[in-house]
């Protein structure tokens, strides 16, 4: 397995670009694929495996797309192959969001995933079983591998919790979007709210469905017809990273293309920067944040609820924190692409950190940091996060660098740039 040995920053000024949003390139490839028409994506020139992932079932469902640059034409059609395998890899938008519109439209699919995938839960699939789809698993009960038979969802009612992944959720409102009668879905648990939700909703009206809100759910008004064209942002959870090193290291950075109307709920992260001293400035080429003022900062007080994939990249600036942190309502990351509860607690306490885990919140204190190698677990959040700590201090091995091509391919290639003296 490879290593990386991370080495303290040398910039102090940084202007760095990343990949497109994996979030809204695949609930845009969807929404294309899936309605009549060519649909452009533009800002597409860099992205992840997961959208190769989707792209990769698209394909194989018989959906067109054509890449040039950094476009990317979807040929939308309601004639793809209703009877198919797929593999959605590590794909957890893939995964729950695609399950959905096929169940939707109806047809036969062995649908498989990689082993880290077969973890995750899939609640939304008990939600569709309801709803009277049947699925025949070849491993565990309500995970990948499975059969999934459909003759069409024609439910104009349904009801998910958001507490475990508002995913599913996510993928119940893109399948209403694009199968053309409207859904009224009833919301539960904690999360009805959640950024990723207003997100989903955002880009369905982006691409000429509408949607009602009421206290306890949302109504989606299908799409009729393809959008022409729609600009994919970057990842604003990669650029957070970048963005940290502001209030970590004192650095001025742009992320090139990050802007305030991104529509991605890890925007918070500023916020929480702002509060430490951190300056932002909205410029033409992207977000500038400026922390060469700030100095010593205090320990956050953070809920993590709604923007909880920049949980990692907190845990990784607390220990240099004056007073100890709490990142509060995170129980729900224990079941993503790794357990990012234990793989906190895991890390830090190698690196010589206290912590310590009450409920649903993360307790840490600062403490001086020894050196360690990271255990990522294959999750590309735990490296790339952990990474920050070696940014400002060295000595921190990175274990399976490679995890980080499910989202961001040349991470550690622009960290490089950035530790060059």
């Amino acid at each position: 397995m490879n290593v990386y040995e991370t080495k303290p920053l040398r910039k102090r000024e940084i202007a760095v670009s990343v990949p497109a949003s994996k979030s809204l390139i695949n609930r845009a490839l969807l929404l294309a694929a899936f309605t009549e028409g060519q649909t452009v994506l533009t800002g597409c020139g860099n992205f992840g495996q997961d959208a190769y992932d989707l792209l990769g079932c698209l394909t194989a469902l018989g959906i067109r797309t054509e890449r040039d640059g950094d476009s990317l034409r979807v040929y939308g059609t309601e004639n793809f192959a209703r009877k198919a395998a797929l593999n959605v890899g590590s794909a957890g938008t893939a995964a729950r969001f695609l399950t959905a519109i096929l169940a939707f439209f109806g047809g036969e699919y062995e649908m498989t995933a990689s082993e880290q995938m077969q973890n995750r839960p899939m609640d939304l699939l008990s939600v569709l079983s309801a709803a009277g789809v049947s699925f025949e698993f070849f491993c565990q009960a309500g995970h990948f591998p499975f059969r999934m038979k459909s003759g069409g969802v024609s439910a104009e009612h349904l009801t998910v919790d958001t507490d475990v992944s508002t995913q599913f959720a996510s993928g119940l409102l893109l399948a209403a979007a694009v199968c053309g009668k409207p859904l009224r879905l009833t919301l539960t648990g904690s999360r009805k709210t959640g950024g990723y939700l207003i997100t989903t909703l955002e880009i369905i009206r982006a691409f000429g469905g509408d949607f009602l809100c009421t206290e306890d759910g949302v109504t989606v008004f299908p799409i009729r017809h393809a959008a022409s064209g729609y600009a994919v942002p970057p990842d604003f959870s990669a650029a957070c990273y970048f963005y940290a090193l502001s209030l970590l290291c004192g650095a001025k950075v742009l992320v090139r293309g990050a802007h305030a109307d991104c529509g991605q709920t890890d925007l918070k992260l500023l916020g929480v920067l702002k509060e430490k001293g951190v300056i932002l400035a909205e410029t033409p080429e992207g977000i500038v944040a400026d922390g060469a003022a700030v100095g010593k900062f205090t320990g956050f007080d953070v809920d993590m609820r709604d923007f909880s994939d920049q949980t990692l990249t907190l845990a990784a600036l607390a220990p240099f924190a004056s007073s100890p942190s709490v990142l509060k309502n995170i129980g729900h990351i224990r079941k993503q692409e790794c357990d990012r509860v234990e793989a906190i607690l895991h890390n830090l306490t190698a690196l010589g950190v206290p912590c310590e885990c009450r409920g649903d919140d993360i307790l840490i204190w600062p403490a001086p940091v020894q050196p360690a190698t990271i255990e990522t677990y294959g999750d590309h959040r735990v490296a790339m996060a952990f990474a920050l700590v070696g940014l400002k201090t060295g000595g921190v091995k990175i274990k399976d660098p490679d995890c980080c091509k499910k989202t961001f391919a040349n991470y550690f290639e622009i960290l490089e740039e950035l530790t060059k003296e």
